[in-house]
């Protein structure tokens, strides 16, 4: 589990920066604000929609701690919670609200959740943020007409690795009376698990801000997994080396949670992979679908 401890920063920043290996990274960003805003349109004009449509609901008490309730028709449906990416510090729930479209026609909620953003707010607190948000989702399952026994929580990049945080935390030691199983299970696209090459690469030094302790104690492949429930795994087939390394870090850190083998998705960048997440004709879409069905 040992990391690039010799890398130099240079190597880092290619191998952890997207942006260096994606020079077209600003159209997906583009097209994903286009998109979620057309997304959000279409749910406001359908009357019969708009009703099971929630934005910008509180799940806490920071500006920030706000998420977007797409939900779908018939009672008590499974919900899945997606969780941005941006390296912590950056993007917005708005940017994703049209991933939300495709689950929800296969009967699937979708909660889109919205956290503070580093280095303003330290990544220790946007951790803690999304918890509550996830929390605050199950207390209120039966109010939103949820089934509190089917929530998955999922992200893409530095969503990814808060998700896998959830199956990390000790929910009856956070909220007494909490399960400790509180999610059926959790999807990393691309996600990060050991943020120790992070603290040495350059393009995030200033905003990450993170020490040695804090490092490990954000970093799931040091932690126990806690919710003995699968965690999906998948990652582009272009990405880095580094990228693909994180997927395997984590399956030798918690083999029992990621007994499914790595899905590789074919032609992918970081940013394109993210894409097939919300595409109901790819693997990944199936496979995070397949989660909620049971």
């Amino acid at each position: 589990m040992n990391s690039v401890a010799d890398a130099d920063p240079g190597f880092l920043d290619r191998e952890y920066n997207p942006r260096t290996r994606v020079p077209e990274f600003a159209s997906y960003f583009a097209r994903w604000k286009d998109l979620g805003r057309e997304a959000r349109n279409a749910a406001r004009k359908s009357i019969r929609q708009s009703r099971r449509v929630h934005l910008d609901l509180r799940y806490g008490s920071a500006p920030a701690e706000r998420l977007d309730l797409f939900q779908a028709t018939g009672a008590s449906s499974p919900l899945l919670i997606f969780v941005h990416g941006g390296y912590w510090r950056a993007l917005d729930k708005d940017d994703f609200s049209w991933v939300a479209p495709p689950y929800v026609a296969e009967g699937i909620s979708v909660a889109v959740l919205n956290y503070g953003l580093a280095p303003a707010t330290p990544l220790m607190q946007i951790v803690e943020q999304v918890r509550r948000a996830c929390g605050w989702l199950y207390h209120n399952a039966r109010a939103l007409d949820l089934d509190a026994a089917r929530i998955v929580c999922s992200g893409h990049s530095a969503g990814g690795h808060l998700s896998a945080m959830m199956l990390a935390t000790d929910w009856p030691g956070v909220w007494s009376g909490f399960p400790q199983r509180l999610l059926t299970g959790a999807v990393a696209v691309s996600g990060l698990f050991d943020l120790e090459p992070l603290t040495r690469a350059e393009f995030l030094l200033h905003d990450l801000q993170l020490n040695p302790v804090m490092t490990r104690v954000l970093s799931p492949v040091h932690l126990r997994w806690r919710n003995d429930v699968p965690l999906l795994r998948a990652i582009g087939a272009t990405e880095s080396d580094e990228f693909h390394r994180q997927s395997r870090l984590i399956a030798q850190a918690w083999p029992q949670a990621c007994e499914r083998e790595l899905l590789e998705v074919p032609d992918a960048n970081h940013f394109s992979v993210c894409d097939a997440f919300a595409d109901s004709g790819s693997v990944l879409f199936k496979s995070t679908a397949g989660l909620l069905s049971h």
